[in-house]
């Protein structure tokens, strides 16, 4: 590049030239994502995808784009990230396996005041390592600098996750019926929702990044309160070739109350046991700082359960037992029950 040619947008506090710099530090991490449907490399206006329809009748795209939110501002805090970029890999990928669908690429858009590239580096190489586990490619992305927008050492992350699943093993919730069982998997701890009530309570607690948590000697606050969300995705697809599976929610923004109702057909309601599953140390701390009670803690939080699913009772072991082949915890946490006549009140209750 001519650096005179770029002068004028340099003294702005644009600098392209470490733009590029950057993509090409990137492109390493970015083609070890890359599956075979995968047909352009980054740098061009856009990524290009052939995706495989062998064996799919009607194929159909499903589509989600999320962000971290204010679990950020603890990784600008604890200068750690190298976890947040799974947190968006997992917080789109596990949106779209809810309805069935197999994430087949990701794109990210990372937006700061000043681009530094160690910090963005170690950020995409999140992304990148979400995206492997999960065999999604990384198609592409977009890097924004723009003075004066963020503060020094801030930037702000967004995900955009495709899927594609064959119409007839669309997952909808149509098929729930009274009888059938709710089985929670469990979260790595806070995921990437609740932080802004999280952050204040951390302030007002007066602990470090490197403390241990309270009541949990081997870990510290900065490992607890930036564990990446859980990616459910291998596990689910797992369970989707031969269990049948009649509905799904990724428990986030909302908690029980928002989120396990996304699933349900009007006529019925969730019915759930309260301590049927463990609840993280993290949870418990959160409740006390915060003097709050369960059912608000279930409103806000995933309080140990990250994901749900819906299958009928007799394969509820099946299901557990297969869950916990990937290493995950999974539990029957409740039933599924008709709703009242007049179809008022909430779709989800809690027995505690």
């Amino acid at each position: 590049m001519n650096l005179d040619r770029a002068k004028a947008y340099t003294e702005a506090g644009v600098n392209i030239q470490a733009g590029n710099a950057f993509v090409d530090r990137i492109r390493g991490l970015v083609a070890s994502t890359h599956t075979r449907g995968v047909v352009s490399d980054i740098g061009g206006f856009g990524g290009l995808f052939q995706p495989d329809l062998s064996g799919m009748k009607e194929p159909v795209l499903v589509a989600s784009t999320d962000g971290v939110g204010t679990k950020l501002k603890l990784a600008f805090a604890f200068d750690r990230h190298d976890t947040v970029g799974i947190d968006l890999v997992a917080m789109c990928a596990n949106d779209i396996i809810v309805q069935g669908a197999s994430p087949i690429f990701f794109l990210d858009y990372f937006a700061t005041g000043k681009l530094e590239q160690e910090t963005a580096r170690l950020v995409v190489s999140g992304i990148a390592r979400g995206c492997r586990s999960i065999g999604c490619a990384l198609l592409g992305g977009e890097t924004a600098e723009m003075p004066d927008m963020y503060g020094p050492g801030e930037y702000d992350l967004a995900g955009f996750c495709v899927g594609i699943v064959d119409n007839e093993k669309l997952v909808d919730g149509s098929s729930i019926q009274v009888g059938d069982r709710i089985i929670g998997i469990a979260s790595s701890g806070l995921h990437s929702n609740g932080y802004s009530l999280v952050r204040k309570l951390l302030a007002e607690s007066g602990l470090q990044p490197d403390d241990s948590f309270p009541g949990m000697e081997k870990a510290t606050v900065k490992d607890v309160l930036l564990a990446p969300t859980t990616l459910y995705v291998e596990t689910v697809r797992s369970l989707l070739r031969d269990i049948p599976i009649k509905g799904m929610a990724h428990i986030t923004g909302g908690g029980f109350y928002d989120n396990i109702p996304r699933m349900l057909p009007m006529q019925v309601e969730a019915r759930l046991s309260f301590g049927s599953w463990d609840i993280p140390q993290v949870f418990h701390w959160v409740k006390g700082s915060g003097a709050l009670s369960w059912p608000e803690m279930l409103q806000i939080f995933n309080v140990g359960i990250g994901y749900v699913l819906v299958t009928p009772a007799d394969v509820v072991e099946e299901t557990i037992n297969r869950i916990n082949a990937f290493d995950l915890h999974a539990w029957c946490i409740g039933e599924i029950a008709r709703r009242s006549q007049d179809g008022t009140g909430e779709q989800v209750a809690v027995a505690y």
